[in-house]
């Protein structure tokens, strides 16, 4: 049974309970359809074409339903109007005062990545108009001008010299999370809290993360331990640890907290070259620094994206940035293919003068060779003329 941290399916369970006469602080027509589009998403109904079918996860449906009610509720007080009725004309104005700032969060400040409401309201909009679709009512598409831009998120970024460096100043259990995390790329908390100690084998040298462990969309892996191999095994035998426990029982709050403040002791509070603080790092950081260390040491992109369980290339810019690259082009590599051509067309003819020129030495040799024969013939001959001479 795959571990869940932070509890999704009690979290919606309870929610489900507690709104089954109503979504309080929304409207009642607001409330109505978010329960029958939230229903619809649990069960694997209506859901769209170009979306995979079946339930959705419930990591997704607190997802969805979190951003829903918000919607539901900012709308009607900014717009006046419930979600269904909404105009294309409001819906983008909204959106765009959102980004702008004139709509801001509670506490005061802009919000950072629109994008992830305007999603989950295309995404409600588009299951809107397919129910009507069903009762011949049609609904036209109000979100397709809306801008669905995103400013990719900052992060992290440590060097290999400034893992080491932070390895180096924590605590021994932190080290060998933190050489895990770096060594296999893992996406934590998911993957990473469901690794048992039966998954490491050939004497703590391979992982197997298992298929039933990774997020929709990905794929299980086997991968090489390259960094942090001896230090696992001498973990799991001062923990005493068994084949079904698992490798890291952890808290990811409590493990996030403890790396922001060793990363905020180690290197201060500036911004790393991801543009995020220090002092912001987290587990998932790791798994973008991974990448940036395995990205010039891997031979091949595939096997690249074998190891962090990506079907996509462009997840590889995406999770490195291409940070820590060098220019690594050789006076060899300068060597174009018309240049190379042309070598290959000389050492082709210094090969077929070679040959020529061996046969000829052959030749030569040969002719020595029936010289010296003769040479030695001669000799007898003589040598024998002489002892003629000499007898008479």
């Amino acid at each position: 049974m795959k571990i869940d941290p932070y509890k999704h399916k009690e979290v919606f369970l309870k929610w489900k309970d507690k709104t089954i006469n109503g979504i309080d602080g929304i409207s009642k027509p607001n409330s109505d359809i978010i329960l029958q589009y939230i229903s619809d998403m649990e069960n694997g109904l209506n859901v769209s074409s170009k979306s995979v079918k079946g339930p959705r996860s419930y990591i997704r449906l607190n997802n969805l339903r979190q951003r829903m009610i918000f919607l539901a509720k900012s709308i009607e007080q900014h717009c006046s109007i419930n979600l269904p009725d909404i105009s294309e004309e409001q819906i983008i104005k909204f959106f765009n005062a959102m980004r702008n700032g004139t709509i801001k969060r509670i506490d005061g400040k802009c919000y950072q990545s629109v994008v992830d409401f305007i999603k989950p309201f295309k995404a409600f909009w588009h299951w809107h108009m397919k129910i009507n679709k069903k009762k011949d009512i049609k609904i036209i598409d109000i979100t397709e001008d809306i801008d669905a831009s995103n400013p990719k998120p900052q992060w992290v970024y440590l060097s290999d010299e400034q893992v080491r460096k932070l390895c180096n100043n924590a605590k021994l259990e932190y080290k060998i999370l933190i050489m895990f995390l770096y060594d296999t790329g893992i996406r934590s908390p998911g993957e990473l809290i469901n690794v048992k100690v039966s998954d490491i084998y050939e004497d703590f040298k391979k992982l197997n993360i298992r298929q039933e462990i990774v997020k929709k969309g990905s794929f299980g892996r086997k991968i090489n331990l390259m960094l942090c191999s001896d230090l696992l095994k001498q973990y799991v035998k001062d923990k005493e640890l068994q084949d079904n426990d698992q490798l890291f029982n952890i808290s990811p709050s409590v493990v996030n907290q403890y790396l922001k403040r060793l990363a905020k002791r180690v290197f201060g509070d500036s911004i790393s070259l991801a543009g995020e603080k220090y002092s912001n790092l987290t587990m998932y950081d790791f798994r973008h620094c991974s990448c940036c260390y395995w990205l010039p040491r891997y031979k091949s992109e595939s096997a690249l994206k074998y190891r962090f369980g990506w079907k996509k290339s462009d997840k590889i810019h995406y999770y490195s940035e291409l940070l820590g690259m060098k220019d690594t082009i050789t006076e060899e590599d300068m060597l174009i293919d018309l240049t190379k051509t042309e070598i290959e067309k000389r050492l082709l003819k210094a090969e077929q003068e070679n040959e020529i020129f061996k046969e000829k030495f052959e030749a030569y040799n040969n002719d020595v060779i029936k010289l010296k024969t003769l040479m030695q013939i001669y000799i007898a001959k003589l040598k024998q003329l002489e002892e003629m001479q000499v007898s008479n």
